[in-house]
């Protein structure tokens, strides 16, 4: 009996699987966590450093966000160690190597996360007929191009003004993590009146007190550059983002950014998790009691699974948009709801909800 053991719980994991393919030099991890709702569905995630208990938490993450969102889906998950940004040639075929790694694994719908994306998954499906979040060409609903999940994190932060005195007209942003997710969360936030004044990347960030041009940031991102060489703000370290103020920050990047060592240097009202378990639980427990108030992640940030979850059933990209839109606004209303009455951290009342719909589906299973 492996260490592994050590995380089992009531919920799962169904499978831990690890995989290394000689031939490629394939390293990668899946995690099938639970399918009382249906096939798992979740991202592909390439990093350098991803490890089998990111991959762990990540699932777990996915069916906590897939029962919240009330998805015809258990989560799961899957990481490819490797740095997203080698040669095309070799990424793709380490992605196809990792397609056929898990055909088998029939209850585990790939879909793209950092690292990949409608191309990559494009691949996957070519080799075992499977994947969700594909280009436009072939019938998908370009999930990253339309920028689904920073729309679903714009829509909590929206619900989130009736729970605080902020208001997004006038609010200033920062965006830790200027990728698929938090460069579209700070278009759809300016869009609706807020100031985006920092952003970071892995190599930097860029602050301006009076407001970045979104547009032309992403411009300059999507050219290949970092946020931190934009002319229109001041370079900074990576980390500075931290220290900005504003009233709304939003860690759209890697897990555990947020921990009890640094969130005294936060200075936002409002932290919208745009990334999957971007704080610690302790680090939530302390910002609350600041007055903080945290947007949980797999309420938030649930919009690209729930257009997964459309494209997968042949829906169109209204449909997905109006989806999001619904699903997402009711729920973390209720959540926030829910947090204020009872006097409960947002996350323990979306942990609650979510695990109690789990529970629900485990019920009418023979196999539960």
């Amino acid at each position: 009996m492996t260490d592994g053991f050590q995380y089992c719980d009531e919920l799962g994991p169904e499978k831990i699987i690890e995989i290394y393919d000689p031939s490629s030099q394939l390293k990668a991890v899946l995690v099938v966590d639970n399918v009382a709702l249906g096939p798992s569905i979740g991202g592909v995630r390439m990093a350098p450093d991803v490890t089998v208990e990111e991959c762990r938490r990540l699932a777990r993450a996915m069916t906590l966000k897939n029962a919240a969102a009330g998805i015809p889906h258990g989560g799961g998950k899957s990481v490819i160690v490797g740095d997203p940004a080698m040669p095309a040639d070799y990424k793709e075929k380490l992605i196809r190597s990792f397609a056929n790694s898990i055909e088998q694994i029939k209850d585990y719908i790939p879909g793209p996360d950092m690292g990949t994306d409608e191309v990559a998954m494009a691949w996957v499906r070519d080799e075992i007929g499977r994947a969700a979040g594909l280009p436009r060409e072939v019938g998908g609903i370009p999930l990253d191009e339309i920028g689904i999940t920073g729309f679903g994190v714009t829509v909590a932060v929206e619900v989130a003004q009736d729970f605080c005195d902020i208001r997004l007209d006038g609010a200033r942003i920062a965006v830790q993590g200027f990728g698929s997710v938090g460069k579209h969360a700070a278009r759809f936030l300016a869009e609706r009146g807020a100031r985006l004044v920092a952003a970071s990347d892995s190599r930097g960030c860029c602050w301006n007190e009076d407001g970045l041009d979104v547009q032309a940031l992403i411009a300059f991102k999507d050219a290949g550059n970092s946020v931190a060489e934009f002319a229109g703000g001041a370079a900074l370290d990576r980390d500075a983002l931290l220290d900005v103020e504003c009233e709304i920050w939003i860690p759209a990047a890697r897990p555990d950014v947020l921990t009890v060592d640094n969130i005294d240097r936060l200075k936002a009202r409002i932290v919208a998790q745009g990334a999957n378990i971007p704080a610690t639980l302790e680090a939530e427990r302390m910002l609350a009691e600041r007055g903080v108030l945290v947007l949980p992640d797999f309420i938030a940030n649930a919009g690209g699974v729930i257009c997964a979850a459309v494209e997968w059933m042949n829906g169109t990209e209204s449909q997905a948009l109006l989806a999001v839109e619904e699903k997402i606004r009711a729920n973390m209303h209720e959540v926030l709801t829910i947090a204020r009455d009872d006097r409960k951290l947002p996350r323990e009342a979306a942990l609650e909800m979510a695990q109690n719909r789990v529970r629900q589906a485990m019920s009418f299973r023979r196999n539960y």
